[in-house]
Formats: C-alpha cells, sequence, structure tokens
C-alpha cells in the first residue's frame, strides 16, 4: 500500500517509491527540496522507518540508512513510501 510518510505509525517500516517535488517556488517545492532529500540519503528503493512523531504537527523522526533525521510534516508528506505492516 502506497502512502505518505507521514502516514506511518511509530516503528512502522516502509520503502520509498517516488518523491512528489512540485514545480512551484517555495521551501518544498523546487529542485532544491528534491536534491536537498537525496543529499540526506531519501532515494527511492531506501527503506525507511519512523522513530517518532511528534504530537500536533511537530517533525518526524526518522532511521534511514543507520542514521537518525527529522523531517518537517511538509517534507514527509512528500515522500511516498510503500508500507510493510
Amino acid at each position: 500500500m502506497r502512502v505518505p510518510l507521514t502516514a506511518l505509525k511509530e516503528g512502522e517500516t516502509g520503502v520509498i517509491v517516488s518523491i512528489e517535488a512540485g514545480s512551484g517556488r517555495g521551501r518544498c517545492c523546487g529542485k532544491g527540496f528534491h536534491k536537498r532529500l537525496i543529499d540526506m540519503g531519501l532515494t527511492p528503493g531506501t527503506e525507511i522507518a519512523v522513530v517518532k512523531s511528534a504530537p500536533f504537527n511537530g517533525p518526524i523522526e526518522i532511521y534511514v540508512r543507520g542514521f537518525r533525521l527529522a523531517l518537517g510534516r511538509g517534507m514527509a508528506e512528500r515522500i511516498i513510501v510503500e508500507a510493510r505492516r
């Protein structure tokens, strides 16, 4: 089942299928957004796990490639994963 990263709950894992980067300008839409995620190791085919999800639409802590990262909800919503439940 393909869902945005924000749909995974704490402890759930998935594999990145795609990154939805729009063509608009702004912090989460352009080529810079896509490149930033790739630089962090968030590429299609990468396994990812949600470690912690902050309340009130706060950031999501993920575990990817042996590292922990925190992503804002706006960024995480654009990462589409194949959920493993």
